[in-house]
């Protein structure tokens, strides 16, 4: 694609918003770009008290992380086990069934009350959010590993740790992978509308909140952005890594 015309929608857009702007002429329903702006040149100042939205994202990451690897730790390997062996797979699958459909904000009520507001109840949040879409690509991908490669291995004596290290986990990898980006999606969504709970005094999300309440509709739409940004760093990063060590993937369909 011409680089041109990758500009020119974001061109576009930020033309209609000036144009909107100046029409309004209300900055607390639609600030102007260059207010916005102004908040994101000035990433290390600080937000009426509430800190730097720099500061507050990095910590929004922190919690991702925490969350994200748990889930990862968790998943992947109860993916593999399930997807594995279909005894296991019928005696739990009722239960995933049950639970996954539940979305990752309805356990909010549950974790304030196990775990109270702070760090433990939004790391929770996280983690159930992420961990079902890393689940089920895990067992999905074990599923679907390719059965001649799975006896040829037999037939030269792979079994046990070996088969699962050098035939299951690389056919399953692709999968799994996907399942960690469409996880990671999820759980950065999480944790910004769990830190918009009360009581809630730090972080992405809790900026976004403390700023509505003072009536900083710029601070808001910059923190929307800067939410945007990491969103799309990360799945780039995704991608990239989909990229250079999935390749065999495309060759093989």
């Amino acid at each position: 694609m011409r680089w041109y015309l990758k500009v020119l929608p974001p061109f576009f857009l930020l033309l209609a918003w000036e144009v909107a702007a100046i029409l309004i002429n209300n900055s607390f329903i639609l600030p102007t770009p260059a207010s916005v702006a102004a908040v994101l040149l000035s990433p290390t100042a600080d937000i009426l008290g509430s800190g730097s939205i720099i500061d507050n994202a990095l910590l929004s990451v922190w919690r991702v992380l925490l969350g994200f690897g748990l889930a990862v730790l968790c998943a992947v390997p109860i993916g593999i086990i399930i997807g594995r062996y279909r005894t296991v797979e019928e005696l739990v699958n009722p239960i995933i069934q049950l639970l996954r459909p539940i979305p990752p904000l309805a356990w909010i009520p549950l974790a304030l009350a196990w775990f109270k507001i702070g760090l433990l109840s939004i790391v929770f949040i996280i983690f159930i959010g992420s961990f079902f879409p890393i689940l089920i690509n895990s067992i999905d991908g074990v599923r679907r590993v390719n059965r001649t490669w799975i006896e040829t291995a037999a037939i030269y004596g792979a079994k046990g740790w070996k088969l699962l290290a050098y035939v299951i986990l690389p056919a399953a990898a692709p999968a799994i992978w996907t399942g960690l980006r469409v996880g990671f999606g999820i759980a950065w969504m999480c944790v910004v509308a769990a830190e918009m709970l009360p009581g809630t005094t730090s972080g992405i999300g809790y900026l976004i909140m403390y700023s509505y309440n003072w009536g900083q509709v710029q601070v808001i739409i910059a923190g929307m952005i800067v939410i945007g940004i990491i969103g799309i760093a990360v799945d780039i990063l995704f991608r990239e890594v989909e990229k250079r060590k999935f390749q065999w993937q495309e060759m093989n369909r």
